[in-house]
């Protein structure tokens, strides 16, 4: 294994989520990249200004990367624009991934059915491994 995606819900802490991936890297050797998504396909539908997403997504990156390092773990990380399960998917195939790392979802049963789940979406569609892990 040389390549670990990690995907960072832009807004969110997962510290048990850099945890499993410093974990995961320490025993494979792997480079850790981390990818967060503003989730804005367009931002002129959006209510709110697309800086302002990326700046939670920033927020998030910067949270794993600092993590990674106290860890001990290289890692580097990268916001981008649009669809949060199509642009992990699209880093993970610039990237050549070996696996992607997401967190589990935290919505409720009947809010996954309506509202989808990127790690879901990110097992039905990836054409490489996905590890799912969940806080315990």
């Amino acid at each position: 294994m040389q390549r670990i995606v990690v995907a960072a819900k832009a807004g969110a802490d997962q510290p048990w989520l850099a945890d499993a991936a410093a974990e995961l890297s320490e025993q494979t050797g792997a480079a850790v990249l981390v990818v967060s998504l503003d989730g804005i396909e367009m931002e002129a539908l959006s209510p709110t200004p697309r800086s302002e997403f990326q700046e939670l997504a920033q927020k998030s990156v910067d949270g794993f990367l600092e993590r990674l390092s106290a860890a001990g773990v290289q890692a580097e990380g990268e916001v981008r624009s649009g669809d949060v399960t199509r642009g992990i998917l699209l880093y993970a195939e610039e990237k050549d991934a070996d696996v992607i790392v997401c967190g589990g979802s935290t919505k409720g049963r009947v809010a996954r059915r309506v509202l989808g789940s990127v790690p879901v979406e990110l097992i039905r569609r990836a054409r490489r491994p996905v590890l799912v892990i969940t806080p315990s």
